[in-house]
């Protein structure tokens, strides 16, 4: 057969063809008239150079494989050369991702230490559960601060209806502070109690489809709102102000650390607030998470409720305002 029917039935082209020749991995006949005449063999081989460049085995090395086809084996990988072959390829990927993850390790690193350069808080105090204060600085907030322009609006549902009036449940939640928070001893005061969905960080991925989500973006602006409000909160009578959220503490950690949140964040892996109170969630990237609300808990009684909570960034405002309208 010709180069060109060659080509067809291995599923290359002839340019490849003709490097397989140039490498002596093929070597067909010569006609009379000059043309190259090719096998249903040489057919064989060409798809096989094929499935093995598709493994990530480079042309060059697939030769022990058609030696092996040659030698009379029903498949390319029954020789102990094929089998040394393998795991060449092997070690050079290996070789590849141990240099690719070390460059993303640095790369990371980088990031890092970016996003946490350029917070803008005021000074934290130090956690045990967290890493050590960082200083005090004014700089621009990192990229997951930033909401798009025309974030979708969530709507007011009712979930969050049934609310006002109920007891906070007996339980006990880890704090970023280092101890256990019960939510039924949060004072005889106002608390603040904002529950929110997931705190992006630089270093890793937002669920897919995030922005599209009413309500899901803005958790670092809301974060830093409270933060940037949490003198004027506390002095409009809040005994104490907040975060809650289904992230682990090492998770929540880094973000109290990076935008230095003066206030505390609550982990809930298991929902256990959701199924005791009914509070609303939804599903994202295989994950589920809290809708995004408020309550202002006094003497161990949801006094008030804040949902839907739209724009996050400005929510901080709100509760103040509602806090000082009481007077």
């Amino acid at each position: 057969m010709r180069i060109s029917e060659l080509a067809r039935r291995a599923g290359v082209t002839t340019k490849a063809v003709r490097y397989y020749e140039s490498l002596g991995l093929l070597a067909p006949e010569r006609l009379a008239n000059g043309y190259r005449d090719y096998t249903q063999e040489d057919v064989r081989l060409a798809r096989e150079i094929r499935a093995l460049s598709g493994l990530g085995i480079p042309v060059e090395g697939t030769r022990p494989f058609l030696d092996c086809l040659t030698a009379g084996h029903r498949h390319a990988d029954d020789c102990p050369a094929s089998l040394a072959g393998y795991r060449d390829a092997i070690d050079d990927l290996t070789h590849r991702i141990e240099g690719l993850t070390a460059r993303r390790t640095l790369l990371m690193a980088h990031l890092r230490d970016a996003a946490h350069r350029n917070s803008r808080a005021a000074p934290m105090r130090t956690s045990p559960m967290c890493a050590a204060p960082i200083d005090e600085g004014d700089h621009p907030m990192p990229d997951h601060a930033h909401v798009p322009a025309t974030p979708p609006v969530p709507l007011d549902d009712g979930a969050a209806a049934h609310l006002p009036g109920m007891t906070m449940p007996r339980l006990e939640l880890q704090g970023t502070g280092g101890k256990t928070i019960g939510l039924d001893a949060l004072g005889a005061g106002r608390t603040v109690l904002y529950v929110y969905p997931l705190t992006g960080r630089p270093d890793a991925d937002l669920p897919e489809g995030w922005d599209s989500i009413p309500g899901a973006r803005g958790c670092t602006p809301q974060a830093c709102g409270f933060r940037d409000h949490h003198q004027d909160l506390l002095a409009a009578g809040a005994d104490g102000v907040y975060g809650l959220s289904s992230q682990d503490t090492a998770y929540q950690c880094e973000v109290v650390e990076r935008l230095r949140l003066p206030f505390e964040m609550l982990s809930d892996p298991g929902r256990q607030l959701a199924r005791a109170l009914g509070l609303p969630t939804f599903e994202a990237g295989g994950l589920t998470l809290y809708k995004r609300l408020t309550l202002i808990v006094r003497d161990g009684v949801i006094e008030h409720v804040f949902h839907p909570v739209f724009p996050p960034g400005e929510h901080a405002e709100q509760v103040l305002a509602w806090l000082r309208a009481q007077g």
